[in-house]
């Protein structure tokens, strides 16, 4: 029952984060930021948010403006979840995206 609660807190967080973090951010219309997945701990006391970003050569620009605004995106989401305490955010880069194309390149060279 509270993994099931805890995957549904995940959801619920990760979809809240895309929509706040599409509006902070001030990007190309080349560039996709996605949010991939969102680990909390059991303690709710801080979330892992997994972000995918195409082109790789925009991820360290996009890395730095997301820590640069990331207090106001923590009190955007601390306005929009009705929990108590509100994980603090985060980021870290999901290299699955990256790393699943690369074995997709090298199973069709074979």
């Amino acid at each position: 029952m509270a993994e099931e609660r805890a995957r549904r807190f995940d959801k619920h967080l990760k979809r809240e984060l895309g929509k706040i973090i599409f509006d902070f951010l001030d990007v190309k219309s080349d560039v996709l930021v996605t949010v991939t997945r969102v680990v909390t701990n059991p303690n709710l006391f801080s979330a892992v948010v997994f972000i995918s970003i195409f082109p790789s050569r925009e991820i360290t620009s996009i890395i730095k403006k997301l820590n640069a605004s990331i207090y106001g995106i923590q009190q955007e989401l601390n306005k929009k979840l009705k929990v108590r305490p509100v994980p603090k955010i985060i980021f870290k880069l999901d290299k699955n995206p990256e790393e699943a194309a690369e074995i997709e390149k090298l199973l069709k060279n074979i």
